[in-house]
């Protein structure tokens, strides 16, 4: 089960609610980062386990194409949260994403782990010690 913990800036006032690192639920991991362009903290989807159907005939390559394009491009943790699970699948496998930023993919990202520096300002975050939310 994973958890979301409020972390504020005492210099600029600058909150945030992610996981402060690398959390794991059982439908899907995530990874807190940090992006430069926009200088906001937020939760990336970096695993996810996803029913493994295999590929049983010629014409499911088309299928397999938009299966792989959609598996570059990690679900938002809100999407990934209200998602219902699956029913009836027996196979599943996990798939791994790189850390994106959630507004733009062609900004410039990194993974962030508690105690951490603000993006804003630079001085260190402090963590509430009670979750925000527990997830999955």
């Amino acid at each position: 089960m994973g958890r979301s913990y409020l972390f504020e800036c005492s210099k600029c006032g600058y909150k945030a609610s992610v996981s402060g690192g690398v959390d794991k639920g059982f439908e899907f991991w995530v990874q807190t980062a940090a992006c430069r362009d926009c200088r906001i903290l937020f939760d990336s989807v970096v695993r996810r386990r996803i029913p493994d159907t295999g590929l049983k005939t010629a014409f499911d390559f088309q299928r397999l194409r938009l299966r792989r394009a959609e598996q570059e491009t990690p679900p938002t943790l809100e999407a990934a949260l209200n998602r219902l699970p699956p029913v009836g699948v027996r196979k599943f496998k996990w798939v791994s994403f790189k850390i994106r930023c959630e507004v733009s993919l062609a900004h410039r990202v990194q993974a962030w782990n508690e105690p951490g520096k603000c993006p804003r300002c630079g001085s260190f975050l402090e963590k509430n010690a009670i979750p925000f939310r527990y997830w999955d």
